[in-house]
């Protein structure tokens, strides 16, 4: 679930309602006034006042009517204000432009300007409210959500599964390098060993009657004929049904697997061709990185797999940013997550495991560009043949079991 970020909206909506009580001040015909003393000459109990001013535009002075506030000090009304007087104080407002300019003006008068200055102070006042409750609700919650943020941590995880992921792509790399040298020099073999197999053979495998002369006839002789053919070939040779033709490629097939799966490329050191020179090249490789590298590029496959999982829940404590941005469910995810990451660096940290990683990655990039002939491999082969032996046996089992499982 992807973080709302309620808090904004609420700020938001504090400062539109801020934007709209300016706009309803700025409508409103509000006039320029300018405040001024008023002494109090007469005045009733509802406010109804005679008051004396001085113009302060003109240094004129001036009566007439006003209304005054009622709820003031009495202490401002008379007689207090001045004793033996009879003069009161209270403060006005005078126009400061227009033809009325310095006569007075009170806010009561004018009911629909009154109207528009409530409006705006109420927008005011609660556009600045929800603006401060979004601010300090949006604080709160940001420290809240920001208490799992570890950057350090996944950091630091995010380099060992780089090392991780590097050394199990190296030694993937190499095992390639052999399987690719020795698929052409066991193709080879195959090849030659289906080409000494005769289709009668096939009989027994079908358990179909074949037309063996028809197929002789049309020059597929042996099993290797049989699956350069194929089915449409098989067919138009025996005058077989397009079933009867797969059935008989079926069992080529099976046959050829058969004899892919005992057939072994053996090392000719003394007098090597170019695919030997290549396969034992790439076989140097890994015989001088030694079977530990295995393991260790074993160990990296499975560590890059188990921290890219707990990276993935641990995301959002990348940073501030991110964990604000997480739902809730995966900041829920993330303590978890951080403390199985913080375990992981921790023991790979005493085993010393990044180190291991980065040696096996240097002895699985010391490759054989630099020694075309193979004079190197073609020595070291001969101090060691079983090691040699032994490498190529395990990857080409492997090779061939990719290959039984893959449906034909």
């Amino acid at each position: 679930m992807k973080h709302v970020p309620f808090f904004r909206w609420v700020v938001a909506l504090g400062l539109v309602l801020i934007g709209c009580a300016v706009g309803v001040y700025a409508a409103s015909d509000y006039p320029e006034l300018e405040q001024v003393d008023l002494t109090v000459l007469r005045e009733d109990t509802d406010g109804a006042c005679t008051v004396r001013w001085t113009d302060p535009f003109e240094l004129g002075e001036h009566v007439g009517p006003y209304r005054c506030d009622p709820d003031r000090d009495d202490i401002l009304k008379a007689p207090d204000y001045k004793p033996g007087t009879n003069l009161g104080w209270d403060s006005g407002w005078v126009l400061a432009e227009g033809p009325h300019k310095g006569e007075l003006y009170s806010l009561d008068e004018d009911e629909d300007t009154d109207e528009s200055l409530r409006v705006s102070d109420q927008l005011l006042v609660a556009g600045v409210l929800l603006t401060i409750v979004g601010v300090i609700g949006g604080n709160i919650r940001s420290l809240s959500r920001l208490s799992g943020v570890s950057p350090a941590v996944v950091r630091r995880a995010r380099r060992l599964r780089e090392v991780a992921a590097q050394v199990a792509k190296d030694h993937a790399r190499a095992v390639a390098a052999v399987r690719k040298a020795w698929a052409p020099l066991h193709e080879e073999l195959v090849s030659e060993q289906l080409g000494r197999i005769p289709v009668a053979r096939l009989r027994k495998a079908t358990r179909e009657r074949l037309p063996v002369t028809e197929l002789e006839r049309n020059g597929i002789r042996t099993v290797r004929d049989v699956l350069e053919a194929g089915t449409w070939g098989v067919a138009h040779a025996s005058g077989l049904g397009r079933r009867d033709a797969e059935k008989v490629w079926a069992a080529a097939r099976r046959t050829a697997d058969s004899v892919g799966q005992d057939t072994t490329v053996r090392l000719d050191a003394d007098r090597p061709d170019a695919p030997t020179v290549a396969l034992l090249n790439a076989l140097r490789v890994l015989v001088e990185a030694g079977p530990a590298t295995r393991r260790v590029a074993e160990r990296g496959g499975r560590l890059a797999a188990t921290l890219e999982a707990g990276l993935a829940d641990a995301a959002p404590a990348s940073g501030w940013r991110p964990m604000l941005d997480a739902g809730r469910e995966e900041r829920k995810a993330v303590p978890t997550a951080v403390a199985e990451l913080r375990s992981l660096l921790y023991e790979a940290e005493r085993d010393g495991v990044a180190q291991q990683f980065a040696q096996a990655s240097v002895d699985l990039l010391r490759g054989a560009d630099g020694d075309p002939a193979g004079l190197c491999a073609r020595v070291d082969f001969d101090t060691r043949p079983a090691e040699y032996y032994a490498l190529l046996a395990d990857v080409a089992s492997t090779a061939l079991r990719g290959t039984a499982d893959t449906p034909g």
